[in-house]
């Protein structure tokens, strides 16, 4: 399986190579720094490479820093508090990122349940002092926040309506399985994290491996997430829209600006 493995990562490689830098390559689900590695026997166009190899390594610390300051604006524009004392939290996913995650909760005194379809991921859940629950009944979790920190499409026309939290706030990508559903979330009063800036400390790692940031540069983008999710729930409510409409306006505005400047 291992040689298998490799040879499809050098084939991975030499696509990413023949688009001739018009696409950077990192780890992403199922892969890591030594993965990146493989792939970097065949291109130059790979971030998250081992800190040996001069690389950022795995980003998913970073993308869990990113998701609890995320985390910290919806409970200060839902409930006035951004401290996470006593929230309670269900972290849908315990791998990289959602295993880093719970930690970081842990440590900031959250309540945290953990669900994962991996069982041998349900140990050390309970060593870190979370509860266990089954993933087929962990969406309708009753809870503060629900952190989807899985594959996406989670949740969709079924769902959404059986929700029990007041912030969906996880490290998914695609976490609604239609966009219109954002606009269910706001009728629910229900506050959603766009997960495309949420989950953005991951990319913003491997950006700042690209273009030689520090740490302390890192950490700073990094937490603006927060400050970025405060605007947008902010502007959301003036403008009586949702929060992705108000993420997907200022990305458009971002880029616009970014295309006039070059």
């Amino acid at each position: 399986e291992s040689e298998l493995r490799r040879a499809m990562l050098l084939d991975f490689g030499d696509a990413v190579a023949s688009l001739g830098g018009s696409y950077v390559t990192a780890e992403d689900v199922g892969t890591g720094a030594a993965d990146m590695a493989v792939i970097a026997e065949r291109t130059a166009h790979v971030v998250g490479l081992p800190g040996e190899r001069g690389g950022s390594g795995d980003p998913s610390p970073v993308t869990a820093r990113g998701v609890l300051a995320a985390m910290r604006a919806c409970l200060e524009h839902r409930f006035g508090d951004s401290s996470l004392a006593g929230v309670r939290v269900c972290v849908v996913g315990a791998g990289h990122v959602g295993g880093q995650l719970a930690r970081l909760l842990v440590g900031a005194g959250a309540e945290v349940t953990i669900a994962d379809v991996d069982p041998p991921r349900r140990a050390p859940a309970e060593e870190l002092g979370a509860a266990w629950i089954d993933p087929s009944e962990a969406l309708m979790a009753d809870c503060d926040v629900l952190a989807p920190c899985a594959l996406g499409g989670v949740i969709d026309a079924e769902t959404v309506d059986r929700l029990r939290c007041g912030i969906v706030c996880g490290a998914a990508n695609n976490v609604l399985a239609d966009e219109r559903l954002a606009a269910d979330l706001t009728r629910r009063g229900i506050v959603y994290a766009p997960d495309f800036i949420a989950n953005a400390g991951g990319l913003i790692s491997v950006y700042a491996e690209l273009h030689h940031l520090d740490r302390q540069a890192v950490t700073t983008l990094v937490d603006h997430i927060g400050i970025t999710i405060g605007l947008i729930l902010d502007a959301a409510d003036r403008h009586h829209t949702t929060p992705l409409a108000e993420a997907q306006s200022l990305a458009l505005q971002r880029l616009k600006g970014t295309a006039a400047a070059a």
